[in-house]
């Protein structure tokens, strides 16, 4: 017989016994619609913590800060700082994307009758360009070598009255009366000249001179609201040749604060940098060259580890969802075989006069597999339907309860990969085929004579 007879046979035969086969289709429909579901859940689940993570860090970046080598005997060996040469040697590496060197400085900055404590932070061009900071006014600072400050949103919140010692955000709610860009600032870079001058003189002591303020524009604001905290909205950010060139006019051939120093205490003619950030190509390749840098003496940190025990952590959810949901289709099965047992004893009469008739007994086996399958597809088409719907509607609901918004899941909660549909398809035939397969058996060994003989 050929496929095309064969599957007609089967349709026909299950058409003949339409609710039997409705209702063994919709244990299949069941089955699959709580495997896609439950898969779903566990998928949007973890995309969301994903998405969660990359919003407030980057999941393929490396923090290196300077750290200390140890010999074999377990004494120190060298101070590991950061310079040209080691970016230079990372930027070479395989998977490192870019690698940007970050140098930062606290200093007190002035306005008025305000000031307040800062962390400026020099970076290179490409460095700056990769925050991807939304700019309300200006610019970013620009390489032509002037000294200039882009500040953060929040930045302001953090000033207070140098008279009262109050800050007008934290305890009125108002923000100190300082325009940013059309007031230049007047910073002051060596934090302990600068108190060391306000205390002296008392009780009889050694005046100290004040320490220089040099009068600092701005190059620009980034855009947002004070009370929204960001990674970035209380940071300033500078050019980083800029910045090291104004280190190098204010302190002279002094330390600067914050800068490693010699044994004997003198600074070095270089300045080093406070951090490097280094971009991997993938997540997977984060943890092999953290632990090489770890190894090497430098303190080096990602989060790629924390997010890897995350994502083993949502693949066992989605794991356990995904065998709850097998359960519903392990009973379908059981239906299915029950209905391929039924229809091979209401048509055992008919299987023996297909062989007296001649038919291969192989024909006859497919001929049950087949009409098995179809109901794992129509089962596992329908049910795919009936996924989709419930998605839509676990993620309407969530999107209008308080829930969603709190989770951040803008997604929503319930996706599909695109990987599923097919699969669920192709798994409820197999199952299907799986369930029929000892009832085809049975009508493939049947006895021709004593097929024909019952009644």
């Amino acid at each position: 017989m050929k496929f095309s007879d064969l599957l007609l046979m089967s349709i026909t035969n299950l058409w003949k016994r339409k609710l039997r086969t409705v209702l063994t289709v919709l244990g299949v429909v069941i089955g699959i619609t709580s495997i896609v579901v439950m898969v779903a859940l566990g998928n949007g689940l973890k995309e969301s913590m994903m998405e969660n993570i990359s919003s407030y860090s980057s999941i393929t970046q490396i923090e290196v800060s300077s750290g200390q080598s140890w010999n074999s005997s377990g004494t120190q060996a060298e101070e590991r700082l950061l310079n040209d040469e080691l970016v230079n040697t990372l930027k070479s590496m395989e998977h490192v994307v870019d690698v940007y060197p970050q140098l930062n400085v606290s200093v007190i900055a002035k306005s008025g009758k305000y000031m307040s404590y800062m962390d400026i932070t020099g970076m290179t061009q490409e460095g700056l360009a990769s925050l991807d900071l939304p700019i309300a006014e200006g610019a970013l600072p620009s390489a032509n070598g002037e000294f200039k400050l882009f500040y953060g949103s929040s930045v302001l919140t953090n000033f207070y009255e140098e008279k009262t010692n109050t800050y007008p955000y934290w305890e009125k709610n108002e923000l100190p009366q300082i325009d940013l860009m059309k007031t230049p600032m007047f910073v002051i870079f060596d934090i302990d000249a600068y108190w060391s001058s306000r205390n002296s003189g008392d009780s009889g002591g050694t005046t100290v001179k004040p320490p220089k303020k040099y009068l600092v524009e701005a190059s620009g604001i980034m855009a947002g609201k004070p009370d929204e905290w960001t990674n970035n909205s209380s940071s300033v950010f500078c050019d980083i040749n800029a910045l090291k060139s104004q280190l190098k006019r204010v302190f002279k051939k002094k330390a600067v604060p914050g800068q490693p120093t010699r044994k004997n205490g003198k600074p070095y003619n270089e300045l080093f940098y406070t951090r490097l950030v280094v971009q991997v190509d993938e997540m997977e390749n984060v943890q092999e060259l953290t632990k090489m840098l770890q190894d090497q003496g430098y303190n080096a940190y990602s989060d790629a580890e924390w997010i890897q025990s995350q994502t083993e952590q949502m693949n066992t959810i989605q794991l356990v969802l995904g065998a709850i949901g097998a359960v519903s289709l392990l009973v379908a099965a059981i239906g299915i075989t029950n209905t391929m047992m039924m229809s091979i004893y209401e048509r055992t009469k008919e299987i023996g006069v297909m062989k007296v008739l001649g038919c291969d007994i192989h024909n006859i086996q497919t001929l049950f597999l087949m009409e098995a399958g179809f109901i794992g597809f129509v089962g596992g088409v329908v049910g795919l339907a009936f996924s989709y719907v419930i998605s839509i509607v676990i993620n309407n609901l969530l999107a209008a309860s308080q829930v969603g918004a709190e989770m951040g899941m803008s997604g929503g909660i319930c996706r599909i990969p695109p990987w599923l549909p097919p699969l669920a398809v192709v798994f409820a035939i197999l199952i299907g085929m799986i369930a029929g397969f000892l009832p085809s058996l049975r009508a493939m060994r049947l006895s021709p004579l004593a097929a024909i003989r019952n009644e």
